[in-house]
């Protein structure tokens, strides 16, 4: 028998904002029969200001309980409880309870202008009728979720996927294994692409997506309930917006579409980690074959400095610098030092690596001298996409 007592247990709950929170507790044996209860319990409830804003789970005694926070959309009117994860054993733990899922939906938060590598701040995740927040700046051991991603037997969810991908190909060199990705589906079916997220769920679902956390410093602590409530709506709607999708394939008979765009969006991915990644550096094309030795071994040099000072590498130096000493072909420091743009002081004191590096590009033999990449990687799926936004009805 499940039953709730009402008590303020200021010392146990405490939302992610740090505030104390009114607690129900609940004396349970098993938590997932909790969860699959609290949604109608709360369905039957009228939002209230006294009302409690999390509930505390008393599993088995002596063990720490479980907090699950609990909201009101701003834009649905209905609570939604959620999940928020801080330790290695509740993921863990969380991780084993959706093993046989047939489908996960997650996105991430992160960071990127700041350091070397994208930092990781959030992970949400739609599940089996959860809503889990994992908290990747607490939880120093994200291992067990990317290892689960990339277990066969189930659809992974994402919209615009590519950090989401590439997380996980960091994590353990595999990908999630049958993706799904929302933003590539929409522009098979006569959506515009790249579609943004908001767009879709437009849309595909009427609803309306109030953004008002873009500017949010995803790793400072604590999050406020607003936050997590922006974070959530990036995935808590994946799952109706694939399968209005997947009807719609399917009524077009494109899902072969989907499936071959799919393998040629994460190939393409692959590609560009795994390519020579000093031939993206912007403004490269025409350059003679001597110049873009040079830029390869700048480049070098400047990713290695850039990983040694966690720094985003065109902080160190910028592409159009290198561009430009590239085409100068010269190695004297001071030549270097005085291009437009290589006043500041940091760059000042590495001209004689930087003096070192294009002399070492001007010495190479033509055996070892770059050649002329000649792939063709049109965005196949940006132009098929346009293509049916414009010519094909869904």
């Amino acid at each position: 028998m499940l039953y709730f007592l009402l008590s303020p247990f200021y010392s146990l709950g405490r939302s992610p904002g740090g505030k104390p929170a009114l607690c129900y507790v609940a004396r349970r044996a098993s938590e997932t029969t909790l969860l699959s209860t609290l949604p109608q319990l709360l369905s039957r409830a009228q939002p209230s200001a006294s009302r409690p804003s999390a509930l505390l789970l008393e599993s088995e005694p002596g063990k720490a309980p479980g907090v699950f926070d609990i909201h009101t959309s701003s834009r649905s009117n209905q609570r939604v409880p959620y999940e928020y994860l801080t330790t290695n054993e509740e993921l863990a733990r969380f991780c084993d309870e959706i093993a046989t899922a047939k489908t996960i939906a997650f996105d991430t938060e992160f960071i990127s202008e700041h350091t070397y590598r994208s930092d990781l701040c959030l992970v949400q995740v739609a599940v089996e009728d959860r809503l889990v927040v994992i908290d990747s700046v607490t939880i120093n051991n994200m291992q067990p979720f990317w290892e689960l991603l990339v277990q066969p037997g189930h659809e992974t969810l994402v919209h615009a996927g590519r950090e989401e991908l590439c997380f996980c190909l960091d994590a353990t060199g595999k990908r999630p294994n049958d993706m799904f990705d929302i933003q590539i589906a929409a522009g098979l079916v006569g959506y515009e692409y790249p579609a943004g997220y908001g767009s879709l769920l437009s849309k595909l679902l009427g609803q309306q997506l109030q953004k008002g956390e873009t500017r949010t410093d995803w790793r400072r602590r604590p999050l406020s309930r607003q936050q997590i409530e922006y974070a959530l709506d990036d995935v808590r709607h994946l799952q109706a917006m694939r399968d209005k999708l997947y009807a719609k394939l399917q009524s077009l008979g494109r899902l072969s579409w989907l499936a071959d765009e799919m393998l040629a969006w994460q190939n393409d991915v692959d590609y560009s980690r795994n390519r020579e990644r000093w031939r993206r550096v912007s403004g490269i094309a025409g350059l003679s074959i001597q110049s873009m030795a040079i830029v390869r071994e700048l480049w070098l040099w400047r990713e290695k400095e850039a990983e040694r000072r966690d720094s985003p590498p065109k902080r160190v130096l910028r592409d159009d610098l290198i561009i430009e000493l590239a085409k100068r072909k010269t190695a004297d420091p001071r030549q270097i030092g005085a291009v437009r743009g290589m006043e500041r002081g940091d760059l000042q004191r590495n001209l004689p690596k930087l003096a070192e590096c294009v002399e070492r590009a001007l010495n190479l033999p033509d055996a070892e001298l770059p050649r002329t990449e000649r792939r063709e990687t049109p965005n196949q799926i940006n132009l098929l996409g346009q293509f049916l936004s414009s010519a094909l009805t869904s």
